[in-house]
């Protein structure tokens, strides 16, 4: 590696550290849908006290959805370099709408792939991209 991709690495480490610390006043919390594999992000807020003549009311925490999804949760390791885990791949291939493919099939994605010079920029893991199988639809 040069003085450049090392630095990058080193950057990534970083930034994957500082991507998981936690948000003051608040924590990460899942709502769970009809899958069990399938969580939503959301995140808890602690409200502050509102003023009263004599003392304080308390607030309800608040359940917002965090758009975050992994990232801000202490509890999930963030490898920037290996990119995100598949969490949603078991479903998307039980649904049966969708069919892999083994590999980028633009001529610019090709390219990419070929192209030594951003070789460190990749991912580790490149996962095969999917598409809609013919006369389905998918957003």
């Amino acid at each position: 590696m040069n003085a450049v991709t090392d630095d990058m690495m080193q950057q990534a480490e970083q930034l994957s550290a500082d991507l998981t610390r936690p948000i003051p006043g608040s924590r990460k919390i899942y709502a769970h849908g009809s899958r069990d594999d399938l969580r939503v992000p959301m995140r808890e807020v602690a409200q502050a006290r509102t003023a009263k003549s004599f003392g304080a009311e308390i607030n309800p925490s608040l359940a917002i959805y965090d758009t975050s999804g992994p990232y801000t949760d202490p509890s999930v390791n963030i490898d920037l370099r290996k990119g995100l885990l598949p969490m949603r791949a078991a479903w998307i291939a039980e649904r049966g709408d969708t069919e892999q493919l083994n590999g980028p099939t633009s001529v610019f994605g090709h390219d990419r792939l070929q192209d030594a010079k951003t070789r460190h920029l990749r991912f580790e893991h490149l996962r095969a991209p999917r598409r809609a199988r013919a006369g389905a639809n998918v957003s």
